[in-house]
């Protein structure tokens, strides 16, 4: 029989009538003939609760203690949707990552997959036709035999990876929206869903501001080739929408230039003025970021007139600003900068295609069409299939509207 993994969000759990309303969903595809395995979120609002008794408890806390309390909301719903399957006929039993096993890093808090074992799952499947629901967003350090939890958004990796472990033959993310949009419809009305996107750009957009999918469980996808599907929980189950698909940039017939725009407030500019111009300091500044895993996203280096010095400006997470803004105060005396200014009051936009591989002047347009409705750009990052303009947050909205007309994204 073909398998399927089927994976369901915070929003889609919320309570027990959502839970049912997720069954329905789980029956349909059972009943279509597939070996379901479904991956669930906590309930929404539970991990962010226990985020916050850890923190009340201790101010500095074991991150080890800390995986083991905020995965236990993903075991809770695990074990409601198992009982309401059961209920309705359906053979089903719960499952913890470490069960699976899911072994993971142990970079508590964050760890990455390191390996699913899925012949347990499997053998349910051939033996007891269960469905298996899986507690998502942890997995086990093997070495310690520790719970460890793979960070916010980290169910969506957890069936990602299932579904290659298994030979799934598809793997549906549910969320609150009905799949990947051209750009976000709370600015853009006209904004479409998407047929289609390649793993390229569904890995950019992820990464750029798009919140539908962690941006590691794109990655993964990619790597072990996993059709996946983006749709709403909240359609009828009898009938849903198809979603979005996330696949291969082959079995896209038609590529248009730009397929979507993206938009991050997540943003902080750095600028240090008159960095003596030497080498070596450029590493003198961005290596103590990296060493505490501070991401540089955009860097600009001005020359001064008289090429002794030089300003370089580059942005960081809008979370990691002051942090960022400390560690370059305490390596002042190596890096030699007379000042350091900061603004928190920024955006980046991007453009995503894997149409611009083949096609000039993609990004000029785009820097006219905001020249011309008076944005000023402030800096600027190009791949080969997507640019990014960091602009004033005042013109976000603007700016995304623009681009999207720009692009054609906005007709039919």
């Amino acid at each position: 029989m073909p398998r399927l993994v089927m994976k369901f969000g915070g929003t889609s759990v919320a309570d027990l009538e959502r839970i049912r309303n997720v069954a329905r969903h789980v029956k349909r595809e059972v009943d279509a003939g597939y070996q379901v395995a479904v991956v669930v979120s906590a309930m929404a609002g539970k991990t962010n609760e226990l985020v916050g008794w850890c923190r009340e408890a201790s101010t500095i806390h074991d991150a080890r203690e800390y995986d083991a309390v905020v995965a236990s909301g993903e075991q809770v719903t695990s074990g409601l949707l198992a009982i309401v399957l059961q209920g309705m006929g359906l053979p089903a039993r719960s499952w913890q990552g470490w069960q699976i096993p899911i072994e993971t890093s142990g970079a508590h808090g964050a760890a990455r997959i390191e390996a699913i074992d899925g012949a347990r799952i499997a053998k349910h499947f051939d033996e007891r036709n269960e469905v298996a629901v899986i507690a998502g967003f942890q997995g086990v350090h093997a070495p310690t035999g520790r719970i460890a939890t793979l960070g916010r958004g980290g169910s969506d990796t957890s069936a990602v990876a299932l579904a290659g472990a298994l030979g799934a033959e598809r793997c549906d993310i549910y969320t609150d929206v009905d799949g990947v949009y051209t750009t976000d419809p709370r600015i853009v009305a006209k904004a479409r869903r998407l047929d289609r996107v390649s793993y390229e750009e569904m890995l950019e957009m992820a990464s750029l501001g798009a919140k539908v999918l962690q941006v590691r469980s794109v990655e993964v996808a990619m790597v072990h080739n996993v059709p996946t599907y983006v749709r709403s929980s909240f359609d009828d189950p009898a009938a849903p929408n198809p979603g979005t698909l996330i696949c291969g940039e082959e079995e896209i017939v038609e590529q248009q230039t730009v397929t979507g725009i993206a938009y991050s407030r997540d943003e902080a500019q750095i600028t240090l003025r008159r960095v003596a111009d030497k080498p070596g300091v450029a590493a003198s500044i961005f290596v103590p970021l990296a060493e505490a895993n501070i991401n540089v996203d955009m860097i600009i280096q001005v020359v001064s007139r008289d090429s002794s010095t030089t300003d370089i400006t580059f942005t960081v997470p809008a979370g990691d600003y002051e942090r960022a803004k400390g560690l370059l105060e305490e390596h002042r005396s190596v890096i030699e900068y007379e000042s350091l200014q900061g603004e928190t009051d920024v955006v980046k936009v991007s453009a995503i295609g894997v149409g611009m591989r083949s096609h000039a002047g993609v990004a000029a347009k785009a820097f006219k069409a905001l020249s011309d409705k008076g944005i000023n750009i402030r800096a600027i990052t190009t791949s080969e299939i997507k640019f990014s303009v960091l602009i004033e947050e005042a013109y976000t909205e603007l700016a995304v509207r623009t681009l999207h007309a720009l692009y054609g994204l906005d007709k039919a």
